[in-house]
């Protein structure tokens, strides 16, 4: 067995190389992966990159084996797929939350398998597909509901298709990137480049946009007793936020969703392993691989990693190992 693997760390302000790491002693319970994908999460990774996690959040962000203490030198990111070759799912290929690197030793518990119809390239997906999920079970979206989402990333997509689903919804995207129509058309979803053109009086608003200016057009576009969720999070960026003009008189409800959580009304039944199941099942529609629109070798990931998450029209963007 490998006593040493490669892994991406960031160790500096904007400044990251691969380092090799080693491999802690195999167990009875412990199973090693090779990794053949790994995603990046632009949004999230950006911030770790910048050094722009807020001292008192540092503990709940952490990564699953996230090694080193933010701001850096750290190893972060979590969403790993690859060959599981030892353990009771050895030869089958597993999802785990995991930074890049090119193999790992983990608990059993940590890695899911891939169900069928899920293409391992597409599976980088899955901690997206699980926060849009929980992000849509906070939001608690009705048959009929009129419903936007602000902001069309990863998370935004996904959440904008789940919603999409649900019988009777009317649902909008708004985002000023052009760019973003053909991959919006792709999912079936209808694209407003800005509130002008957006729908008023809605009964769900997810603001996914990262901007604090997403959110005070959630404000203006909510109907009475509407329902905002903010699904961006600024690491150390103060937000300001009118919350005069019609936000009490229409008794506005803002809330925030995090998927380190599951959303309470899904507590009793829910646990984190039956939610990332299901968000891999919900992966297995090809329609998904539009959301993932770059590809780099994980040996040239120091060099262009910074262009990955500083890059507006990134969407997913894929780290490959093979």
């Amino acid at each position: 067995m490998r006593r040493t693997s490669r892994a991406f760390w960031i160790t500096d302000c904007q400044r990251g190389e691969l380092r090799n790491t080693p491999l802690h002693a195999a167990t009875d319970q412990s199973v090693l992966v090779t990794t053949h994908y790994s995603g990046i999460s632009r949004g999230t990774e950006r911030l770790v990159f910048e050094g722009r996690i807020p001292e008192s959040e540092r503990e709940r962000m952490r990564a699953p084996f996230q090694a080193g203490e933010f701001p850096w030198p750290v190893k972060y990111g979590y969403s790993a797929v690859g060959r599981a070759e030892t353990g009771p799912l050895a030869g089958q290929m597993v999802f785990c939350l995991h930074p890049h690197q090119d193999c790992f030793l983990v608990p059993e518990d940590a890695i899911t398998p891939l169900p069928a119809g899920l293409p391992p390239a597409r599976a980088v997906l899955a901690a997206n597909m699980e926060t849009a999920l929980n992000g849509v079970w906070d939001a608690a979206p009705r048959i009929g509901d009129r419903i936007t989402i602000i902001g069309a990333g990863v998370v935004g997509l996904l959440v904008a298709s789940l919603c999409k689903g649900i019988v009777g919804t009317d649902v909008e995207v708004i985002d000023p990137a052009a760019s973003r129509t053909t991959t919006l058309s792709r999912l079936g979803l209808d694209h407003r480049l800005s509130a002008e053109e957006a729908s008023r009086e809605r009964d769900v608003i997810i603001h996914a946009s990262g901007h604090p200016k997403g959110l005070e057009t959630a404000l203006t576009l909510a109907g009475q007793e509407g329902r905002i969720i903010e699904m961006s999070w600024y690491g150390s960026t103060t937000v300001p936020l009118m919350l005069g003009q019609t936000f009490h008189s229409r008794r506005l409800t803002l809330r925030s969703s995090q998927v380190g959580t599951i959303a309470p009304d899904q507590q009793p039944r829910w646990n984190y392993r039956r939610r990332l199941e299901k968000a891999m099942a919900l992966l297995c529609d090809e329609r998904f691989d539009t959301l993932i629109n770059g590809e780099s070798p994980f040996e040239h990931l120091p060099e262009h990693y910074a262009d990955i998450v500083k890059n507006p029209d990134t969407l997913c963007h894929r780290v490959s190992y093979c």
